[in-house]
């Protein structure tokens, strides 16, 4: 495998772990390994000289010139083109003296294995490897090749296949889904079921069969720190240290109230005397007087003494009397109100009506005010009274709760129904399903239309004189009026259903409050912490299901054969139709490959073999001693054989006879 690296625009190629250090300094995310192969055929032969050059030199071979022959091998059926470019990339870059091209990665290992005494002479060797399966029948030892099949299906799908399914089932984990960890898995956890749709019944019932085949993958996980509880001595430490601040700011507190206090008598003892003083002044020096005490008037004077005598009562603690009581001068400022509109003059009578409208203000904003000050008492008086039943009995009160919350919900729904449909409830709608003006209105609604219609008709004729009379007026006022009791009582609803929404969410964390009708936008869910079983992957049906393409490949879109269906195939393809040759082939099945080593693929393969056969059909599937080694030890076995040197395909040869002698050119597997 080669990565190409690209930093500080420069390209830096990393292959294998011949340089890890490179790897942890870039940022090999935007950058991917790439494979000089495409499926088993090489195809990317730039790629292929720099493992090749990882190789030589990995075995000390690092001269100018490969001075030893190279054994090359390659699965089944492969393209001779890419054979011709090997040979010509190892003669012409390397100059290695000779070839042994090209070995059956299979071949080699089945036979060694006849050399273990594992398989016989005659037999049958399927090997399922990274990319592809193919089976190669055995007769007196030699491979025949014209009997061979092929499948494009091997480890790569079944890795690839498994990735899937987990990273659709746990999206939230495919960062811990490396190519890596699933290879992993699959290795450790996957197995071939004796009969594939068993197996997934056995799985859909979810009986303890099933539960003893499944396999849990515990990921990296980190509890969250739990609060530890102070103790006993910590809350005393902590209560007395709360008790001597508060002390503390009692005591600033009332330093500061003191003198507030004594400021406050200063400045009405001043205020005293200097009215004692205006009035031993004649009238003719007030002006001056008063202009060098920086007042205006004496009503001045007395408006602030009264602030302050106010302000030293509060300050004190004592009982306010209200400001129409207390302010001398509030009689002085509204004088005119209870006077007589016939002994007034023009002038007078244009300050009486701003008099009357700004006494009529202050005391609505006094009402107003004192309604609210009553309404913060009362609510939370409220609340005290729902925190004792809360104390009381938690789930009583949890369980009323909701009973007002789901109440004040359905009566705020069939309000807000009633007052789009116009409390319609005779049924006339339109043929589009819709209802018409008329019926949205309510019965407030429609009786204004029809004052609005009659007057319009009445006063429609002739001049417009609406609004001379007073009686227009009236009328005005009946039209104009809003259904405020219903519009109240809505709101007290609404704001009722608010404050059980907020309490409920306060004190019970699976409350979800209902989203309103017509919203497009909710409150989103409160994700409750996460637990161990969280960062659990658990491996069930997934076990059996992903190996499975080896004998079923349609369950990944590709129409092909399976193992079982290749042995078949292959032993129909035989030259001589013998039955005595069959039954000796059938009798030595080799399994061989990486992909092989799943537990159950021999009991399934002999299976699915005698499915196809005749009965009575002798039938023995073995597997090699190391599927994924032995076929490089069956090379290296052969390479040093004595007859070696004769089955190698030589510089002078290459550049004698040309590549193009490569395609007639027969490996022999005597050892």
């Amino acid at each position: 495998m080669a990565v190409h690296i690209s930093a500080l625009g420069e390209t830096v190629t990393v292959v294998s772990d011949h340089n890890p250090a490179l790897l942890r300094y870039f940022d090999c995310t935007r950058s991917g390994p790439r494979s000089a192969f495409d499926g088993n055929v090489v195809y990317q032969f730039e790629i292929m000289e720099y493992i090749l050059d990882f190789g030589f030199d990995r075995l000390g071979a690092d001269q100018s010139q490969i001075d030893h022959p190279v054994l090359i091998t390659e699965c089944a059926c492969n393209p001779i083109q890419s054979r011709c470019r090997m040979a010509e990339l190892l003669f012409e870059s390397y100059g290695v003296p000779s070839i042994a091209a090209f070995g059956v990665d299979a071949a080699f290992s089945y036979k060694y294995n006849q050399q273990l005494g594992i398989c016989n002479s005659d037999g049958l060797a399927i090997c399922s490897g990274f990319m592809t399966s193919h089976a190669i029948p055995f007769i007196n030892g030699e491979p025949a090749y014209e009997a061979c099949c092929r499948t494009n299906v091997g480890g790569y799908h079944v890795t690839d296949y498994l990735k899937q399914l987990l990273s659709l089932k746990y999206p939230h984990h495919i960062s811990k889904l490396t190519w890596e960890k699933v290879e992993d898995l699959k290795m450790e956890h996957c197995y071939i079921a004796p009969d594939y749709t068993s197996e997934v019944r056995i799985f859909k019932k979810g009986a303890k069969e099933a539960e003893e085949k499944t396999r849990c993958w515990q990921l990296p996980w980190t509890p969250a720190p739990v609060e530890e509880q102070p103790s006993e001595e910590e809350l005393a430490r902590k209560a007395a240290l709360k008790e001597r601040q508060g002390q503390r700011l009692r005591e600033m507190a009332e330093a500061k109230r003191s003198s507030r206090i004594n400021e406050l008598e200063n400045d009405i003892r001043g205020l005293e005397f200097l009215l004692k003083q205006l009035k031993q002044v004649e009238e003719n020096n007030v002006p001056a007087f008063l202009r060098e005490t920086g007042y205006a008037s004496k009503q001045e004077i007395e408006s602030n003494l009264a602030k302050a005598i106010q302000s030293l009562r509060k300050a004190k603690g004592e009982q306010v009397e209200t400001e129409e009581k207390m302010d001398a001068s509030t009689a002085d400022k509204y004088n005119l109100v209870n006077v007589p509109d016939d002994v007034l003059t023009p002038e007078q009578l244009k300050e009486k009506r701003k008099q009357l409208f700004l006494k009529s203000t202050t005391e609505a904003r006094q009402r107003a005010k004192q309604k609210r000050i009553e309404e913060e008492l009362e609510r939370e008086k409220q609340m005290k009274l729902e925190e004792e039943k809360r104390l009381e009995n938690p789930e009583r009160y949890l369980e009323d709760l909701r009973a007002k919350y789901r109440e004040l919900s359905e009566k705020v729904e069939q309000r807000k129904r009633l007052k789009t449909n116009g409390n319609n409830t005779n049924g006339n709608q339109n043929g589009s399903g819709g209802v018409g003006r008329g019926e949205r209105l309510n019965a407030a609604q429609r009786e204004r239309m029809r004052l609005l219609t009659t007057a319009a008709f009445d006063r429609g004729k002739g001049e417009d004189t609406f609004g001379i009379k007073d009686e227009d007026w009236q009328l005005y006022k009946l039209m104009s009026r809003d259904d405020d009791e219903e519009d109240e009582k809505s709101n007290e609803d609404e704001a009722d259903l608010a404050r059980v929404s907020s309490r409920l969410r306060e004190i019970d964390p699976t409350f979800f409050p209902k989203a309103e009708s017509g919203s497009s936008t909710a409150e989103p869910p409160r994700f409750r912490p996460l637990t161990k079983e969280d960062f659990q992957l658990i491996l069930g049906v997934e076990r059996f299901r992903c190996p499975e393409v080896l004998f079923q490949p349609n369950l990944i879109g590709i129409d092909q054969s399976g193992l079982d269906e290749m042995a078949g195939v292959s032993i129909r393809r035989l030259p001589c139709k013998n039955q005595g040759l069959e039954e000796k082939i059938t009798k030595s099945i080799l399994m061989t490959g990486g992909s092989c080593q799943y537990p159950g693929m021999a009991e399934r393969l002999e299976a699915g073999i005698r499915m196809i056969r005749p009965c009575g059909t002798p039938i023995t599937v073995v597997r090699a001693s190391d599927p994924s080694l032995d076929a490089w030890r069956g090379a290296s076995v052969y390479a040093a054989a004595m007859q070696f040197p004769n089955q190698t395909f030589s510089r002078t040869d290459y550049y004698e006879k040309g590549e193009d002698w490569l395609r007639r050119y027969q490996f022999n597997y005597t050892l």
